[in-house]
């Protein structure tokens, strides 16, 4: 202040926004002194961490390209193994259901024969069944015509070779009409 008053008194008007020269020797001097510090010290270092901060963010780059590659790669295998899954699920359901043709064709194929061999025997049995029957109705047509006979003729019929003959003759000539008939 006290050389404003100063230059106030002489009379010189000078420039305010231009410093005087000793001021601007001593402030470039220091500007240039702080500066050289600063590049010397500080400056690698924040060149150190940028160079850190780029190769992480690349390396980060490229873990991730290389992160996203493997998980494409492992999608696809997941899709191909879904795939193959299906077609094996298929595969052995088409299996299953032919077992399953194949077991239901050869039970029937079973049912048929044991139908076959029940309803063989049935005749078989109904055949010896009708013939048993035919033998005993034979005796029995035979005994109560020879005992008719014997009555409407007044005499015995005892014999027994006459009375099957006489039987079956009689029993053959029924027969005979009863074919004849159908």
């Amino acid at each position: 202040m006290s050389q404003l008053l100063i230059l106030a008194a002489e009379g010189e008007t000078q420039n305010p926004l231009i410093p005087p020269l000793p001021e601007l020797v001593v402030g470039l001097l220091a500007f240039v002194i702080v500066f050289g510090f600063l590049a010397k010290k500080l400056l690698p270092n924040i060149n150190k961490v940028l160079e850190e901060r780029r190769e992480a963010i690349e390396g980060g780059i490229e873990k991730a390209e290389a992160a996203q590659t493997e998980a494409q790669s492992v999608l696809e295998q997941y899709k191909a193994q879904l795939a193959e899954a299906r077609h094996e699920a298929a595969r052995l359901r088409q299996e299953a259901q032919e077992q399953g043709a194949a077991l239901i064709a050869e039970m029937r194929a079973e049912g048929q024969r044991q139908r076959e061999e029940i309803v063989a025997a049935g005749h078989t049995q109904i055949e010896a069944d009708r013939k048993a029957a035919a033998s005993a109705l034979r005796q029995d047509v035979g005994k109560l015509a020879t005992d008719l006979a014997g009555k409407l003729v007044g005499e015995s019929l005892d014999d027994h070779a006459r009375q099957s003959r006489v039987i079956d003759r009689f029993l053959d000539e029924l027969e005979e009409k009863a074919e004849a008939a159908r």
